[in-house]
Formats: structure tokens, C-alpha cells, sequence
């Protein structure tokens, strides 16, 4: 029998989802009872009907703000005074302001009785003025009474001209706090008072498939007293973005320096509220606050006198245009207004930035759980070119997935490192790659200790997710690799991993959030404890698989496209580091390779709008990223339950992506149309490897047509539906934090209509023609080109014989004297081969789609290799032309090279035409 444990199904996959649904499935009932008649039985059982769902609403409701006690109170009473029509009326006017949040424009209402605007919120909308409203989560068990005394009181303090204007979420307990953390968005900060009990009173099996982070935490033995700085811990945990305010009695003195950390700020209980309130607007204030975005607003309004480069800025030499005008009117007087080449006058220079931009940076690193942030404007290519020049050297070798991102690879000719390829496992059935398994890595180190190199290692580097949405598990890599080399820097290719940080679930998995983590556990008394009892427990000659705490230094960097998932203009990108060594090791390489390929012309508008998406992130990240998770899983429903959609297309989940050796859990797949939804918490937390469902590949082989026809023929240019990568069979979906139900309807309809399309090309094939079809499907469905591995770097090109490291600069710039390479015919390459002859790349080779180099400079070309590329089908493959063929190292040079290589280690140089020398 298996020992891995069952997933937990339910029947939605998001309290969001089941809140709205139960709200509308009691308001067809509701409708259905004020048109029974009366007395009949159809009536009772309508009534006991509605009578269920408002005891589920009532579960769930305590966790939001709106509708509130009051009118779930008043429909209850409705319902027991056989008031059935104004219930079903009422009932639909709170579902119509649920589903439009339509209640948030209203903020000061939303305990009223009635939750229609009034006084100061009807001039709010006559004036035109717009608040920001937000909740703050209160726990403190507090009678009935003294609840609406705190709601009475905050109105009494409120200032009517206030921009931003909240009210209070109270919870009585640990437990519910939790719980109105997960599942509320709206929350902005937290007030604990002291000693709030620990269990919830609320907790159904409704609520149980939701709440299994909050489950499985088990402090209820903890006494009350210590309960207030723990719940504390956990808000920073769940929702570290929310302010949190601790109120007690506990004198100062006898306060621990681990609660004073922990708060924003500490109050006691007789201080007025008025105190508290004004902390936490001035809290939200300091987030909202947007410091190189408000200071280009306030330099586009000053006038100014244009004398310096940029005629195009202040809009002067466009509008004045009779030919370009139509430039200006398309983008507005504002893009102009704020296109200027000064960094003095309120703005800053991002290459030595002091004021406003050094601010934002600043907010952002502390938003994104780092130590230091860099804002990027040339795209994460350049990003990830900057971490590698500024840590790697000339020698060093680098562990690297050969399937990253072609960027990675270049930055290795520019830095002269040796790079170590490793191998991710293939997933052949659909002619893609998923991730480098841990053994691979830990594998390659021992082997380079084992010949004498483990000192020249320098990095690990690795893409955290995929293109496809594979992704590590990135605390438990670090830790097995810090156990054989405790001084290993991690850079992390976060490139479509951005939004991952603002929910808990996706941040365990992200390198900032596992950085601070362990540099905490490291350096704690417990894991120093807990190491030297592993350390005597080993056997003799047993290597250790925990870091050494004297030892280990945390250094990690990740690069993330900011654009890409989350909101910024294009080419918008950011560093993060957490290096407890940068500092001292590493801050002045750093800003050299930063100066090396930034311009000294940045964009404004993109810097304002990194600056922008930050507080965006802040502020509506953990509501924006949940939303966007959830439409990724309706439209995984939709296309598995629809029996026309499942006809053509699968959607690809968790099994078909990650072999069972790397599922701890068996978590096999996010939903079943016989089982419902599977709940993912666990497996996120333990397994190797996990699939982001926000990555949606859609399996299209029984269509007959394969991916890049599928994307530009019915995709494109029948729906105007854009997409980024194909593969042979399949079609790669995303959703984001734009994503809308709106636009997930527009693409299921889509899908129907193309398999409606199919449908009749299919009935209208002859029957030589439906031959050909199924062959075609055949083909797309079974025989997939196989997937090469990394071959091997030619004996010239290694650092040094017989051990993984190949000099990849060395082998690009000889390419530079054509006379030192030829071209080479695909179809005779099997047969040189054959005869002896060493086919050694001279160039990058890369096919779009899968996107990753299939031969690198220096790299033996292998039999495995020539077959996956005469077995593609793709038109677009960087550094092959099909005319010429292969750009292949002359035997000549090669065995030149090996001469000069051999002499190099002895410390003689030989030239080599337009080679470098080796030093």
C-alpha cells in the first residue's frame, strides 16, 4: 500500500469561489421560495433550503467585512416573518455588490443597516474625490456591544477629507485571525490585543479544505500570554505586507526585544483609539507612497526651458508638427511631459541614485523580502548579464541548466567562467524540458570535489519557474548544495516568477523568501544544537547533509521580469539580492557590471512604473496573484468537463510534467471531474518539484496540427488571441493578474468554435485524405523527436581533462576568423561522425520553440543531437541555416587548440588567429 497521503478534494477551488457561489445559489433559491405558494410543501422545502445556505453564509461571512452581522441578521429575520419577497430582494442586491465590489466605493456603509451611501459618502461621489479603502483585522474576543462601540468610535474620529478610510474586521480568536488573513484580501493591517485565546468556534467542514495552512499549525498548549507575539510571527508569515500593532498591558520593561521587532508599533490599552488610528493611516500612507512616480508627476508640471538633448521632451516636437502630431494625440501630453534626460530637479540617476529613486528601490527591496533591490530597464536578459559579471571571474565554473534562457549562456562567454551544464529531465511526449533534478547537481559537485575543483565552483544557476511552470523547491536545494559547498552563490532566474512573493503558497518557493529564511535558521542556537547531534549521530565516513552553522554564508541573487507578471512597462525588470557578503564581497563588482550595461539614458516611464507596480503589489498582490490562480484552475475545469473541448485538447497537470520520484505527496493533478478539486498546500511545501497552475499547456495532438499552426491559424488570426511559447503538440496559456473571468470566457469560446471548425474539416475529409490525418495526428501524438542531453565539451575546450567545465569564451571568439570554421551539411554529419570525425559547434544553436541551445560553442555535436534537429519542424533556429548547414570547427583548429591547450596549462601561449590567449 502506498504511504503517501490523500489530497483533500473540494467542490471550488477558492473561498472566493465558494463565497459568490453560495451567495447565488441562495439567491435562485430565495427567488424560487417568494414564488412558491404558500403553505404548499414545494414552500418548506424551499424554506429549509434557504435556511442551510444562510447557516454557510453565515460560516463564511464572519471572515468579511461586508455584508456584515447586521444584514445576514435582518435576512434571517425576513426569512422567519415569511417575507420572502423583500429576502430574495435583498439577497440580490448584496450579491450584485459581491460580485461587482461595487460595496467598496461606499467604505463609511458597509456596517450601516442598509449599506446604501449617505451623508459624507454621497459628497465623496458628487465631488468626484476617491478614497482608498481598506480593512484592518482587529482580534480581541469582544461582546456584541462593545464591537459596535469600536465601529461608533472610528466614525467619530474618521476626518471627512481623509484619502484613505478603513474599518474594522474583528475576530475573536488566534485561529479565526488566521483564517480572515487567508481569506480576506482587503486587510491592510492587523491590530492584536493581548492574549487573544487560541481556537475557533467557526471552523465547519465547509471551511476545513481552505484553511489547511491554519490546521496544521498547533499552538492551542501555548499559553494566551505569549499567543498576541506569536499571531504576530504569523501575519508576518502569511500577509507581510499588512502593518501589524500589538496592544497590551505587559510593561515595557517586561517586554521581550523579539515582540518590539515583530510590530510596526506597540500601544497600550489606555491610550485613545485616536492614537491607533493615525498610526495605521499613517501606515498605509508611508506603502502608498511612490517616491520616483510622484516626483516625475511634480517635474512634468514645473515649467521648464528646453536646452539641452531631447527635442521630444515636453512633447514641443511633436505636437508642433503638422506630420507627427497624431504620435503625440495616441499617447497623450503626460508621456511627453514627463520625457527628460535630467536627474537633478527632484528626480535622480538610477546609475548613482540618492533621492527619489534610491527611495523606491529601497521600498521595493523591502516589499520583495530583500536585502538590497535594483530596478532594471533593458529586460532581465541584461539582469541576469549584471549578476554574472559582477560575481564570476575569468575560470570560475558555474553549475548551470542548459535549457535556461539563451542570456545565461552569453553571460558566460562575457564573464569567461567555465560553465558545468546540467541536465533537466525530459519530458519527450511533448517535446519540452522540465527542471534539473537534485541528485543531477549534488552528482556534478561531488565529482568536481572528487578531482580537486570543488574550490572553483562559484554559482549555481537555475530557472525558478520554467517557461512550462516547473518549480523547485527552492529551500531544499539550497541546503543540500550548502552541505557540500557552504560558500555556493544561487542565482535564481525568476524571469516568470515575479508575482510568486505575494501568497503564501507560491513564496515558499521563491529565493528571497528561502534566503532570509534560512540565513534566520542558520544562525539560530536550535540548528547549531540540532547539528552538532547530527554530526555525532554520522557514521564514519558518512558525509554530512546538513550545512555547517561556521561555515555557511547565504549568498543569493534573483532576477525577475517584472513585466511579465506583474505590472510595469515592457523591459522592466528588478534584481533582488540577499548576499550576507555583498558588501564586502561583491557591492563594488556589482555596480560596475550595473554601470557595464545600464544605459546612462534610462527610461523614466519604465522606472515610474516599476515604481508604481511595487505599491500595487503591496497593496492588491496577495488578492491580484490569488484571482489569477483561480482563473488559471476555471479554466483548467472548464476545458477537462466540456465534452466538445475534450475532444481535441488536454490540459496538461502535475503528472504529465513531473515524474512520481519527485512527488513526496502524490499529488497528481489540481482537479478531476469525478474528485474535484485537489488541494495543493502540501505539495508545494515537500515535493521536489511542483507545476504553477498559472502555466495552462494545452495538449493539442488529435487536432493534427501542430503547435506554431495552431497559434498563428486559429489563434491568432481568427481570435486575436496572443500566446508565447508552442511546442510540436502543445499551446502554453498564462494567466496573470490581468487576467479577467471576462477574457477566460472569451478563450473558451474560442476553443469551442476551433473544435467546432475541426469537427467539420473532419467530416468533410475523403478517405485518402483522413488517412493523411490520422497520420499526421499519429505523428504528433507518438513519434516525438527525442530530447539530447548536453553532449560534452570537446578536449580543447575543456578546463581541465576528463572533469565537466568547458572554456565556452575561448571557443566563441575563435569563431570570429572564419577561416577557423566551415560549414557542415546536416544530413552528412551522421556519417562523418561514423567515420571518426569530431564534430565540434563553432556557434550557438538554438530552435525556437523549445527556445534553449541545442549545441553551445566548444560543445561535441553527438548522434542524440542531429536526430532531435532533423526531426524538428520548426522554421526559426538561431545559428542554423539550413542552406549552408552546420557551423563547424575545422579539424585543423581543433587540434591546434588542443596543442595550445595543453601548452597553456604549462604556462606557454600560442596564438590562434583571432583567439584570445589563455593567461
Amino acid at each position: 500500500m502506498s504511504n503517501k497521503k490523500k489530497t483533500i478534494s473540494a467542490p471550488y477551488y477558492s473561498i472566493g469561489q465558494l463565497r459568490l457561489a453560495t451567495w447565488r445559489d441562495l439567491k435562485r433559491e430565495s427567488a424560487s421560495l417568494a414564488q412558491s405558494k404558500k403553505g404548499s410543501k414545494s414552500e418548506e422545502e424551499y424554506v429549509e433550503t434557504v435556511k442551510s445556505f444562510l447557516k454557510d453564509i453565515k460560516t463564511i461571512e464572519q471572515y468579511f467585512v461586508y455584508p456584515g452581522k447586521i444584514r445576514l441578521e435582518k435576512l434571517c429575520q425576513a426569512l422567519n416573518k415569511e417575507e420572502y419577497v423583500s429576502l430574495t430582494h435583498n439577497i440580490s442586491e448584496i450579491n450584485r455588490q459581491l460580485v461587482s465590489d461595487e460595496y467598496l466605493k461606499y467604505p463609511t456603509s458597509t456596517h450601516s443597516e442598509d449599506g446604501e451611501p449617505a451623508g459624507d459618502d454621497m459628497r465623496e461621489l458628487s465631488s468626484g474625490q476617491k478614497k482608498n479603502y481598506f480593512e484592518v483585522l482587529f482580534v480581541e474576543d469582544l461582546p456584541a456591544k462593545d464591537e459596535v462601540a469600536l465601529h461608533e468610535k472610528l466614525d467619530e474620529i474618521r476626518e471627512p477629507n481623509e484619502q484613505f478610510t478603513y474599518n474594522f474586521l474583528v475576530q475573536p480568536s488566534f485561529q479565526d485571525a488566521l483564517i480572515a488573513l487567508i481569506f480576506n484580501p482587503n486587510l491592510q493591517a492587523a491590530v492584536i490585543r493581548y492574549a487573544p485565546h487560541y481556537a475557533s468556534t467557526n471552523i465547519s467542514e465547509l471551511l476545513k479544505p481552505y484553511i489547511q495552512n491554519v490546521l496544521k499549525i498547533d499552538l492551542e498548549n501555548r499559553p494566551e500570554y505569549e499567543l498576541g507575539p506569536l499571531l504576530g510571527e504569523m501575519v508576518r508569515q502569511f500577509r507581510p505586507e499588512l502593518d501589524t500593532y500589538y496592544v497590551t498591558d505587559t510593561s515595557l520593561t517586561d517586554l521581550k526585544d523579539s515582540t518590539l521587532r515583530q510590530f510596526s508599533r506597540i500601544y497600550y490599552r489606555k491610550e485613545d483609539l485616536q492614537e491607533l488610528h493615525l498610526g495605521i493611516v499613517r501606515g498605509v500612507r508611508e506603502r502608498f507612497d511612490t517616491p520616483f512616480f510622484s516626483a516625475l508627476k511634480e517635474y512634468s508640471q514645473k515649467p521648464t526651458g528646453i536646452f539641452h538633448a531631447m527635442p521630444i521632451s515636453r512633447g514641443n516636437s511633436v505636437f508642433k508638427s503638422r506630420w507627427i502630431k497624431d504620435f503625440g494625440e495616441f499617447y497623450g501630453r503626460n508621456m511627453f511631459l514627463a520625457e527628460t534626460s535630467s536627474t537633478t530637479g527632484g528626480l535622480d540617476s538610477l546609475l548613482q541614485p540618492t533621492g527619489p529613486l534610491k527611495k523606491a528601490q529601497e521600498m521595493a527591496a523591502q516589499t520583495y523580502g530583500a536585502q538590497r533591490t535594483f530596478f532594471v530597464t533593458n529586460g532581465t536578459s541584461t539582469a541576469n548579464k549584471i549578476v554574472l559579471q559582477a560575481i564570476i571571474e575569468p575560470g570560475d565554473l558555474v553549475l548551470i541548466d542548459r535549457d535556461c534562457h539563451k542570456s545565461h549562456h552569453y553571460g558566460m562567454v562575457l564573464s569567461g567562467a567555465y560553465p558545468v551544464y546540467l541536465d533537466s529531465y525530459p519530458i519527450e511526449e511533448y517535446s519540452m524540458y522540465g527542471a534539473v533534478p537534485l541528485k543531477e547537481i549534488k552528482e556534478k559537485l561531488l565529482q568536481l570535489r572528487e578531482a580537486g575543483r570543488l574550490d572553483k565552483v562559484k554559482m549555481l544557476l537555475l530557472t525558478n519557474c520554467t517557461f512550462d511552470g516547473i518549480v523547485y523547491n527552492v529551500e531544499k536545494v539550497m541546503q543540500e548544495v550548502l552541505a557540500i559547498k557552504p560558500d555556493m552563490i544561487f542565482l535564481w532566474d525568476e524571469a516568470w516568477f515575479a508575482f510568486a512573493g505575494f501568497t503564501y503558497i507560491y513564496k515558499q518557493r521563491t529565493a528571497m523568501f528561502c534566503a532570509k529564511k534560512l540565513f534566520d535558521k542558520y544562525r539560530s542556537e536550535a540548528y547549531r544544537k540540532e547539528y552538532k547531534n547530527h554530526i555525532k549521530q554520522l557514521a564514519k565516513g558518512e558525509e554530512s547533509k546538513m550545512p555547517d552553522p561556521d561555515k555557511v554564508c547565504i549568498r543569493v541573487y534573483a532576477t525577475q521580469s517584472t513585466h511579465k507578471t506583474l505590472s510595469s512597462f515592457r523591459q522592466g525588470s528588478m534584481i533582488h539580492i540577499w548576499d550576507e557578503d555583498f558588501r564586502k564581497k561583491s557591492e563594488n563588482t556589482f555596480l560596475e557590471a550595473y554601470m557595464t550595461h545600464t544605459s546612462t539614458s534610462p527610461n523614466y516611464q519604465m522606472l515610474a512604473s516599476l515604481d508604481v507596480g511595487r505599491r500595487q503589489a503591496e497593496f492588491e498582490g496577495y488578492e491580484m496573484v490569488e484571482k489569477s490562480i483561480e482563473m488559471a484552475m476555471v479554466l483548467r475545469a472548464k476545458v477537462t468537463n466540456n465534452p466538445q473541448l475534450s475532444k481535441y485538447f488536454d490540459v496538461l497537470t502535475v503528472k504529465d510534467f513531473i515524474p512520481s520520484e519527485y512527488q513526496e505527496t502524490g499529488l497528481v493533478e489540481y482537479y478531476a471531474p469525478d474528485t474535484g478539486w485537489n488541494r495543493m498546500e502540501t505539495a508545494w511545501e515537500k515535493d521536489e518539484f511542483m507545476l504553477d497552475p498559472t502555466k495552462i499547456t494545452l495538449f493539442i495532438g488529435r487536432t493534427g496540427v501542430d503547435g506554431d499552426t495552431f497559434k498563428n491559424k486559429y489563434l491568432m488570426d481568427q481570435f486575436n488571441i496572443q500566446i508565447n511559447k508552442t511546442s510540436r503538440n502543445t499551446v502554453l496559456f498564462m494567466t496573470n493578474i490581468g487576467t479577467t473571468r471576462g477574457s477566460v470566457a472569451y478563450l473558451t469560446n474560442a476553443l469551442l468554435k476551433i473544435s467546432e471548425q475541426l469537427d467539420e474539416e473532419f467530416r468533410s475529409l475523403n478517405s485518402r485524405e483522413n488517412e493523411i490525418a490520422q497520420k499526421r495526428i499519429n505523428s504528433l501524438i507518438n513519434e516525438v523527436p527525442p530530447l539530447p542531453d548536453f553532449s560534452m565539451f570537446h578536449s580543447s575546450f575543456r578546463a581541465v581533462p576528463n572533469v565537466p567545465g568547458g572554456n565556452i569564451r575561448e571557443a566563441y571568439f575563435m569563431a570570429y576568423n572564419e577561416e577557423n570554421y566551415e560549414y557542415f551539411p546536416l544530413r552528412d554529419c551522421k556519417k562523418a561522425m561514423a567515420e571518426g570525425r569530431d564534430l565540434v559547434a563553432s556557434s550557438f544553436v538554438i530552435p525556437y520553440p523549445p527556445g534553449f541551445p541545442v549545441l553551445v560553442p566548444g560543445q561535441v555535436v553527438s548522434e542524440e543531437i542531429i536526430n532531435f534537429m532533423l526531426a524538428l519542424d520548426v522554421k526559426e533556429i538561431h545559428g542554423y541555416r539550413a542552406d549552408l548547414g552546420l557551423r563547424i570547427f575545422r579539424d585543423s583548429v581543433l587540434n591546434r587548440q588542443k596543442t595550445a591547450t595543453a601548452l597553456g596549462a604549462m604556462g606557454i601561449g600560442i596564438g590562434m588567429g583571432n583567439s584570445k590567449k589563455k593567461k
